[in-house]
């Protein structure tokens, strides 16, 4: 196991009505900006207790947050923060709304002309303005983590920054609010916080054995949950392991001490940013391609996968990798979540070179847990997603 440290300061309160104690969390005098998505809150009654809990508050509501959170629009809340002197955020909504208020947060105090380069420069945020959130929408784990993806549309870019500013100071979890969730979206979150885990779970056995096992446990409960989530949104105690589930697959913990990859996502997010496909899908479509081509460098977790999530004991460890793949895409086709590029767009000739090109531009030459994966590596894991 490798050496790490670990802090997290969130303060998480879960369970059904939590939302009611807003008020026991955000500073009395605080200029609260409230930050949500299309406006779903407002028929599934989630705004009304979140107001309800806010009466007390001076509030300023900016709603609109796309499910990738636009720079563009981010700038012009950025604007009212600045203009109205806000001093506490709250991001009601998904991990999109989230990693958007992240994004707000660092760049209300960002002392440069651009927040943009907050992302293209990579700049780690150690002091951010203070935010909570209530999550509508399990998937991410944006909720327990200090990272975020803002989206550019006029470059076409999809970018992740973070830091230790960026941590929410408190997040409601509240598992009733899937019940007004789209089945679709549903597919997305349990896709979402599964392969989170794949990341930090599928690269090569370090003797974590306390950290592998937690992260078998969320991808045992996601596949038990999900059939229970999508055709029965009401069931509370599914909700709420799914819930926790997609939390705890992306707040640190499974991931500290091993190796970690992370090359799935940063193609999936060029997908993204390329088609609009849902990030969740992209991340789908990439990942079996991506474990193909770099069998052997992840072979024996991928037996291990499959021996104790999959439960297929009988092969050679080369027999039981190609079956842990298998098993993960009949997994997301079980969920409607289709696994090759070709299934979302007829324009995919040329998307991988254009990737590899953008990689090259940005200077990534070392993804994976063995940083040894280059823009031409890229190039070839995407076409073998097409």
């Amino acid at each position: 196991m490798n050496n790490f440290e670990y802090q997290n300061p969130i303060k998480i309160l879960f369970g059904e009505n939590q939302i009611e104690n807003l008020s026991k969390e955000i500073p009395k005098d605080a200029k609260v900006l409230l930050l949500y998505g299309g406006g779903s809150i407002k028929q599934n009654g989630i705004y009304e207790q979140v107001t309800t809990a806010l009466k007390e508050y001076k509030v300023i509501e900016f709603g609109g947050i796309p499910a990738n959170p636009e720079y563009a629009i981010l700038i012009n809340a950025l604007k009212m923060i600045k203009e109205l002197e806000i001093t506490y955020l709250l991001a009601v909504g998904g991990g999109s709304v989230i990693d958007g208020t992240k994004f707000l947060s660092a760049a209300a105090l960002y002392k440069g002309d651009t927040p943009w380069d907050i992302l293209t420069n990579n700049i780690r945020t150690t002091k951010g303005l203070p935010f909570g959130t209530v999550l509508t929408l399990p998937a991410t784990g944006s909720e327990m983590n200090s990272g975020a993806v803002i989206t550019r549309d006029e470059t076409k870019e999809k970018l992740a920054m973070g830091g230790p500013g960026l941590f929410p100071q408190f997040s409601i979890l509240d598992p009733t609010v899937i019940q007004s969730i789209p089945k679709r979206q549903l597919a997305n979150g349990i896709t979402d916080a599964f392969t989170h885990v794949l990341e930090q779970y599928m690269t090569y056995p370090i003797g974590a054995l306390l950290q592998d096992r937690i992260a078998e446990s969320i991808l045992q409960t996601l596949i038990e949950v999900a059939p229970k989530v999508i055709n029965d949104p009401k069931d509370y105690k599914a909700a709420a392991n799914f819930m926790w589930s997609c939390t705890m697959a992306l707040n640190g913990l499974i991931q500290k001490g091993v190796p970690t990859d992370w090359a799935v996502h940063a193609m999936g997010h060029e997908l993204t940013a390329l088609f609009g496909i849902d990030h969740a899908r992209t991340l789908a479509v990439i990942a079996p391609s991506h474990y193909r081509y770099n069998f052997n460098a992840k072979k024996e977790k991928l037996a291990q996968y499959a021996e104790r999530i999959w439960n297929v004991t009988e092969g050679t460890t080369e027999e039981k990798a190609n079956a842990a793949i298998e098993k993960t895409e009949m997994f997301f086709h079980a969920l409607d979540i289709h696994t090759k590029l070709s299934d979302y767009t007829a324009n995919y000739e040329g998307t991988a070179q254009e990737i590899s090109r953008r990689f090259t531009e940005r200077g990534w030459n070392g993804l994976g847990e063995h940083k040894k994966l280059t823009p031409n590596d890229v190039e070839k894991i995407v076409t073998l997603a097409y």
